[in-house]
């Protein structure tokens, strides 16, 4: 009997799919076509929520867009981008349902902050009046790590547990503007001696119970933390433990 491709999901692999989710800048949107029965392919920028789920800015004049309408079942694949053979890079499919996001709702403004901050560049059109956020609900992923390395992941795997973190899109902006305003040197150091990323003008993009996101032009770096938080007091002490450790490296 062969033996089954698929191995069983670990922290590991959890923690390289939820990496992809968190700093691809783009993926490939499958969407459904009743008429011709066919699946319709497209690219889109990918931004995330405080959870990691994928969150996306389409216009209404967009084949996609139509189609989600029509039935909101979708796959996403997001890849890493590197030097060499596209196949020996990660990779992850998701499968989720697509929802649109009400403009005028407090939820779709904050994904509004968050997208821009990954994709500053998208303020020139996000305002159109026919632009929509939409949330892509993860129901299930399937991870290819590399030769070898294949996992069928549920939304739990690959999603953030925010039930403790209440009101937090709030504290993640003021957090966020603090450090960039206050800590860049801290920010800095996160990138450069936790995550091994070049010299530069990093700012934080993103805080969630698991890690954080660092930009540099069009470079994006997860830092992870040591382990998941209870509870938003405890962002602080976390990110004083994160700064003192790098700058022990890079003394």
């Amino acid at each position: 009997m062969a033996k089954d491709p698929i191995l069983p999901v670990d922290d590991d692999a959890r923690a390289l799919a939820k990496r992809l989710m968190r700093t691809a800048r783009s993926g490939a949107l499958a969407t459904n076509d009743a008429e011709s029965g066919m699946p319709f392919a497209s690219l889109v920028q990918v931004g995330t929520d405080l959870d990691g789920a994928p969150v996306i800015l389409t216009s209404q004049l967009s084949v996609h867009t139509r189609l989600m309408e029509a039935d909101p079942r979708c796959s996403l694949l997001i890849s890493s981008i590197g030097k060499g053979d596209p196949l020996a890079h990660p990779r992850l499919t998701l499968q989720a349902t697509a929802e649109r996001l009400d403009r005028e709702a407090d939820e779709a403004r904050n994904i509004r902050r968050r997208y821009l901050l990954q994709h500053p560049k998208a303020e020139l059109y996000v305002d159109f009046p026919d632009f929509s956020f939409w949330r892509l609900k993860v129901s299930s992923g399937s991870l290819n790590g590399g030769f070898g390395r294949a996992y069928r992941m549920t939304a739990g795997d690959l999603l953030a547990d925010m039930s403790e973190f209440f009101d937090f899109y709030e504290f993640e902006a003021g957090a966020i503007e603090h450090m960039n305003a206050e800590h860049a040197d801290a920010v800095g150091l996160y990138a450069t001696q936790l995550c091994g990323g070049r010299e530069g003008a990093w700012h934080l993009i993103g805080i969630d119970p698991e890690g954080i996101q660092m930009a540099l032009g069009d470079d994006i770096l997860r830092l992870s933390f040591p382990k998941a938080l209870t509870g938003p007091h405890e962002v602080r002490p976390m990110l004083i433990r994160l700064a003192n450790e790098a700058r022990s490296m890079a003394s």
